[in-house]
């Protein structure tokens, strides 16, 4: 079984109109690792999901999903 982490982080900073600069900024990360989160090529620990999801005061699950596909 393979799984895929998805993220809405690019639609929760256009809600609140910020860039990635600037949630890296809030949260205490570069800006780098936004970016990388965002399009899938990083997978962030547990404390980084938990500030991006503290920050825009959602549960975690709002923003993260996990994709599950099984290859048999």
């Amino acid at each position: 079984m393979n799984s895929e982490l998805n993220n809405r982080i690019r639609v929760f900073r256009a809600e609140h109109r910020m860039s990635q600069a600037d949630l890296a900024e809030a949260i205490g990360v570069s800006r780098k690792t936004i970016s990388t989160i965002e399009v899938g090529r990083f997978v962030p620990s547990t404390i980084i999901a938990l500030k991006i999801a503290q920050y825009f005061k959602v549960p975690l699950e709002e923003v993260f999903s996990l994709t599950s596909s099984n290859d048999e």
